[in-house]
């Protein structure tokens, strides 16, 4: 309950504080904020996908190769 009451809290604060009409008028400030943060976010990103990626290889071959282990298995018990 207090998370939702916070959450909308933050909301109400962010439109009131990005509202060019509002006292704060910082939305020139966030849209600077988001154009410097894209890039690095979009390293960032790209970075995570490059291990999960990594990771999701290794794990297919090690499914393929249990795959066989078990196939040879099976073949040497009948």
């Amino acid at each position: 309950m207090v998370s939702l009451i916070l959450g909308i809290i933050l909301i109400a604060f962010t439109v009131f504080s990005l509202l060019p009409t509002m006292p704060l008028s910082w939305g020139g400030e966030a849209i600077a904020f988001l154009k410097g943060c894209a890039p690095v976010l979009a390293a960032f990103v790209g970075l995570i996908c490059l291990f999960i990626g990594a990771a999701d290889i290794k794990d297919k071959r090690e499914a393929k190769k249990e795959e066989m282990e078990a196939k040879a298995a099976e073949k040497s018990a009948e």
